[in-house]
């Protein structure tokens, strides 16, 4: 097995279906005001959070566990493409832990939007599949966000 090959193996890809517009469900990932309503797994809070929202901006975020752990996390913005793409760099603010890059693609659906969540490399499928149950529960947070702003829109 080729280390290309490794890499595609350790990658993590959700897509989701959106009932939303699709400005609405971009603009739920670019503002604090948004972010800390639904960023994070289930139950979980968001205690602090920057956003420097451009290419070659730095984010920053701190999520807390019900039982009171906290967990930091930073990036950088990569390329962000209004409406249709973000791909920014993600790191746990712990040691021996390496950069993952996560790329967001959003598209006009039938009923709302397809947003792809694409997030490699990671060291160990554990790894990953330990962030699939997070994302996946981060997803199910942002739709039922987005679902309460659409409604609050109409």
């Amino acid at each position: 097995m080729n280390a290309e090959t490794l890499k595609q193996e350790i990658a993590l890809t959700i897509t989701r279906v959106f009932d939303a517009p699709r400005s609405l469900v971009f603009e739920v990932w670019t503002t604090p005001e948004h972010l800390v309503r639904w960023w994070g797994p289930k139950d979980f809070t968001v205690p602090a959070i920057t956003v420097d929202f451009r290419e070659g901006g730095a984010w920053r975020t701190c999520i807390r566990s019900p039982e009171g752990q906290d967990y930091w996390a930073h990036g950088i913005y990569r390329e962000i493409v209004p409406r249709s793409r973000i791909v920014l760099t993600f790191r746990w603010e712990e040691e021996s832990v390496t950069d993952t890059l996560i790329t967001v693609t959003f598209e006009e659906a039938a009923g709302g939007t397809r947003l792809t969540f694409h997030q490699t490399p990671f060291p160990t499928v554990e790894s990953r599949d330990s962030h699939a149950e997070g994302w996946g529960e981060c997803m199910d947070r942002l739709a039922i966000y987005v679902a309460g702003q659409k409604e609050a829109v109409e």
